[in-house]
């Protein structure tokens, strides 16, 4: 892709040099500061967004309160239909929004492609899952009586999204909350604004094409602020957000002190297990994508490598010589594997975590630095590194969103390496690389891996949408996406039915007037 044709992917998104940042569907407003877009390809300012102000907020909440109360008769696959259609227009855009994803987040053009694609998978999942919104039924220990359990809309569903994927865990959210009635309003990250404002123009065509009411996607662009008043406010039972452990802990909180729900993914310190079984074609493979893959920031992305005493030595001379042919540069260049980080904010923290790491002691297999010159323009693009470490090492129990790999050996059964793996305090995804099949139901056992994913012969990153996508201790516990995770979304009721001329009570108790 030539950055050359820029403008005229702004313009078939509907996106203007200098846009509104707050919306209902298609009317557009903000009345805010302007939030800058700059690309961390390059430094290019792609954009500018007006943020929302409280009075914008408000405005938004009137609008989603009248929304609510229409969208939630409409029959469920008959919300599945809206989604539908979604997930038609997103083919339509699909090209043109995969490459606003890569120009303003940074990642490959073909992990912005499939980012696009996982919105497409997620909207065909929740058409279908708009037909089986089930419940449960039970017998009632009263004659003549029904019982059984359904489940209702929660009313708005707040989503608080992070910049590492800046479209999909967005549509992982409202596909699987419209379906199930509800309505949402979107707060960004800062660090991506034009790709909310193309999402909810794609979504406002599609509303107004059905004549469904305003508000039933919302959007508002702006700073922590805004996502303050969405974690402050007790019009929204859920709010889904994805993003820091520290960010995470503040938001559950907050909502917590208000006994609302609260949806997290948050940090992954993810570990990658090569066993003295494992295919190391197969290990190496995802090793090197799990850590260098959107220039290691994705939450899924490999972090920690433990490697067994009898494979050590080879593994680390087969990174080197991986890591020697990785070409680092523009990510609209598809013969590059690695792109920039998403600015300088987290070029200073991973120089900080490379100090870090020497000061601590450590082993470089392959030392890191900040690239510089006519090939690494912008300041952002920097070299992927590996250090092999003691297992105390303190770095290994922090997540630095950067491209950071941390080797470490381990000697006998495979429980040694899980111990290792388990004892930081994330737990998002974790991998075992293994022919054994004896090591593999181990690690896949419940005093195995303590991950909310764990994966046999695959690498940490790459989860598919048909699995509940998420993570236990500091990463949350939330789960998003497939499965049965639409409940999250939903509020449980038991229902009894009495159809006697009697009025018998449970536990045999007698009560006569």
């Amino acid at each position: 892709m030539d950055k050359k044709e820029l403008p005229l992917i702004l313009e078939r998104l509907g996106i203007q040099k200098q846009s509104l940042g707050c919306s209902t569907g298609s009317h557009w407003f903000g009345s805010g500061d302007l939030l800058e877009s700059y690309s961390p390809i390059d430094g290019t300012k792609l954009g500018s967004v007006t943020t929302g102000t409280v009075e914008d907020y408000e405005y938004l909440q009137d609008a989603m309160e009248v929304a609510f109360i229409e969208f939630r008769q409409l029959p469920a696959p008959k919300r599945g239909e809206l989604v539908r259609q979604f997930g038609d227009k997103l083919r339509q855009y699909k090209s043109d929004l995969g490459q606003l994803v890569s120009l303003e987040m940074g990642k490959s053009l073909q992990e912005g492609l499939g980012e696009v694609q996982e919105m497409i998978d997620i909207c065909d999942f929740a058409t279908g899952l708009s037909r089986q919104l089930h419940g449960f039924t039970m017998h009632s220990e009263r004659p003549h009586h029904r019982m059984y359990e359904q489940y209702h809309p929660l009313g708005v569903v707040g989503v608080i999204s992070a910049f590492n994927f800046p479209v999909a865990v967005w549509s992982w959210n409202v596909a699987i909350a419209w379906v199930c009635g509800n309505v949402t309003l979107w707060k960004p990250s800062e660090k991506a604004p034009l790709c909310s404002i193309a999402c909810q123009k794609l979504i406002g065509e599609v509303l107004h094409e059905n004549g469904l009411p305003e508000g039933i996607s919302c959007l508002i662009n702006g700073d922590a602020a805004v996502g303050q008043w969405i974690a402050e406010d007790q019009r929204i039972p859920l709010v889904s957000a994805t993003g820091s452990t520290h960010m995470g802990k503040s938001v559950a909180a907050t909502v917590g002190a208000r006994l609302g729900k609260s949806l997290l993914e948050l940090g992954g310190n993810n570990a990658l297990i090569i066993s003295e079984h494992a295919d190391l074609n197969i290990a190496l493979r995802a090793a090197v994508f799990g850590a260098v893959g959107t220039c290691g920031q994705r939450c899924t992305s490999t972090r920690r490598l433990i490697v067994h005493q009898k494979n050590y030595a080879e593994v680390v001379s087969r990174l080197q010589k991986s890591y020697a042919q990785l070409r680092i540069g523009n990510p609209l260049d598809e013969n590059n594997h690695v792109g920039p980080l998403i600015d300088l904010d987290a070029v200073n923290q991973y120089t900080e975590a490379l100090s870090a790491i020497e000061a601590h002691g450590a082993e470089w297999i392959v030392p890191g630095a900040v690239l510089k010159g006519d090939n690494y323009p912008g300041g952002c693009y920097v070299q992927p590194a590996i250090a092999a470490v003691d297992p105390s090492h303190p770095m290994l129990q922090k997540e630095t969103f950067a491209p950071i790999l941390y080797v470490v050996q381990y000697t006998g059964e495979v429980e040694n390496a899980i111990a290792l793996q388990n004892e930081v305090r994330q737990g998002l995804s974790s991998a075992l690389m293994s022919q054994n099949l004896q090591e593999s139901e181990r690690f896949l056992s419940h005093w195995g891996s303590d991950c909310g994913i764990a994966n046999i012969n695959i690498g940490t990153s790459g989860a598919e949408i048909g699995g509940a996508f998420g993570g236990e201790k500091e990463t949350g516990g939330g789960r998003e996406s497939g499965s049965d995770a639409w409940k999250a979304y939903m509020r449980r009721q038991t229902n009894t039915i009495n159809f006697s001329n009697d009025l018998p009570l449970a536990q045999g108790i007698s009560f006569d007037i």
